[in-house]
């Protein structure tokens, strides 16, 4: 599945770039509103990529409904071969049917058949535009059986049984693992809510603790320093943590992905979602990173 770039994309880029800029003017140098400079950067951010984001999830969605009018559009056609008529005509028949997605494809296709273009052709054409891999599987088995003389209504039947097996087997993966994927993203928002709590509450309690502690012991002489003696620094954590959540976005996106869909790019998807929320929820919280 293909991205292209689409003019239309450059009024939220614009958009975004706007923000931002007004965000580093304005917010970043006034001391009262500092805190949500970097909330304000990660909305920014979001509104320039989340227009792809959403063409990508609106066309992998338009590509589940090809394959399942698909597979109506050939068990219409296996009907209508049966009944003895040639497949050309067959297609022309099962073609003047809605198939929400798929009837501009089918429309083209017939189109071709009553203009005298070569079934294989037309049917080449057929899949390649619809992008669709399943479809196109399909129609190279029906045109290599065709042509080594098979029955194209067994091979239509197997196509159609082939296809539903396959839904079925998505299905049943995609049913199988949900539990795992709540699960998944139950344990990664615990993560950043322990990860926040050490921050914010637990760590500046143990600074404050230690801090006195070490001037109690320098006070009486067992202690010449501070808490990490003679000539240590206090050591920031926060951008550690920050790096540790963003590597935990990224690997519980890509398994989410991987376990629901089976695919690397669903999950880097759902691992740019989880980055982005994660940095707005950090942001906002610290006020910083």
């Amino acid at each position: 599945m293909k991205m292209k770039f689409k003019p239309s994309y450059m009024i939220g880029i614009t958009f975004a770039v706007i923000l931002i800029v007004l965000d580093i003017l304005f917010v970043y140098n006034n001391p009262g509103l500092k805190r949500w400079f970097y909330a304000f950067l990660v909305v920014g951010v979001s509104i320039g990529w989340s227009q792809f984001w959403y063409d990508f999830y609106k066309e992998n969605q338009r590509q589940k409904e090809v394959e399942l009018k698909f597979l109506e559009f050939v068990r219409a056609l296996v009907g209508t071969v049966k009944s003895g008529i040639s497949v050309p005509q067959a297609i022309i028949h099962a073609s003047k049917k809605d198939y929400g997605a798929l009837t501009p494809y089918t429309t083209k296709l017939a189109n071709q058949l009553e203009w005298g273009i070569p079934i294989h052709e037309a049917l080449i054409t057929f899949s390649n535009d619809t992008k669709n891999s399943v479809i196109k599987r399909s129609v190279a088995i029906v045109i290599e059986a065709e042509q080594s003389g098979g029955d194209i209504e067994d091979v239509l039947e197997s196509v159609t049984n082939s296809v539903v097996q396959v839904k079925k087997v998505k299905a049943e993966r995609k049913s199988s693992t949900y539990s795992q994927i709540v699960q998944g993203y139950i344990v990664f928002f615990v993560f950043i809510g322990i990860m926040l709590l050490l921050q914010v509450k637990l760590f500046p309690l143990l600074t404050s603790v230690s801090g006195s502690l070490s001037e109690g012991l320098a006070a009486t002489g067992m202690l010449g320093g501070g808490v990490f003696g003679s000539g240590g620094e206090d050591i920031n954590l926060d951008k550690l943590f920050f790096s540790l959540i963003m590597i935990q976005a990224f690997f519980a996106g890509i398994m989410v992905g991987k376990f629901s869909e089976g695919t690397i790019r669903q999950g880097l998807l759902h691992s740019l979602v989880l980055m982005t929320v994660s940095a707005l929820i950090v942001t906002t919280v610290k006020g910083g990173i």
